[in-house]
């Protein structure tokens, strides 16, 4: 079945202009074809309509383009006995590790640094808000004492 754009709208319950927008932002493909000769067709469809199905469910557009995305990628093989991955590991405290495999995360090695980064501030935040928590509990312990 080959449609036009405004078929494809009306169909999807959509306004031409978002059936645009998710084009423009790689959503959804661009029609077969080219120019006046341009048509969509029920594979574009099925694809709007799930869009719109994963954004009635609460589903922002990023998220919607990441789980596009994993579809159109192969799902990597599970990690199996006697396989060697290379994993980047650190130590973020004594106790607390983050071991992490770049390929499978699908992460460059600049994000994977961020990564590290934040985590390592996050970490140290909840440890400074417990300090401070702790001396506050102190504070409030001693006073009542006296």
């Amino acid at each position: 079945m080959k449609l036009g754009l405004q078929q494809l709208s009306e169909q999807a319950q959509v306004p031409v202009r978002t059936v645009r927008y998710y084009i423009q932002k790689g959503l959804l493909p661009g029609p077969e074809g080219e120019k006046r000769g341009a048509f969509y067709t029920e594979a574009h469809l099925a694809e709007l309509l799930r869009i719109r199905t994963w954004q009635s469910a609460g589903l922002s557009l990023e998220a919607i383009a990441s789980l596009l995305q994993a579809r159109s990628q192969p799902p990597l093989a599970p990690a199996r006995p006697g396989v060697v991955e290379v994993r980047s590991h650190l130590t973020i405290a004594d106790g607390l590790e983050l071991v992490v495999a770049p390929d499978r995360a699908g992460l460059t090695q600049a994000q994977l640094r961020t990564l590290f980064r934040r985590v390592q501030a996050i970490y140290e935040e909840c440890v400074g808000q417990q300090v401070a928590g702790d001396r506050d509990q102190d504070s409030n312990n001693t006073g009542a004492s006296e």
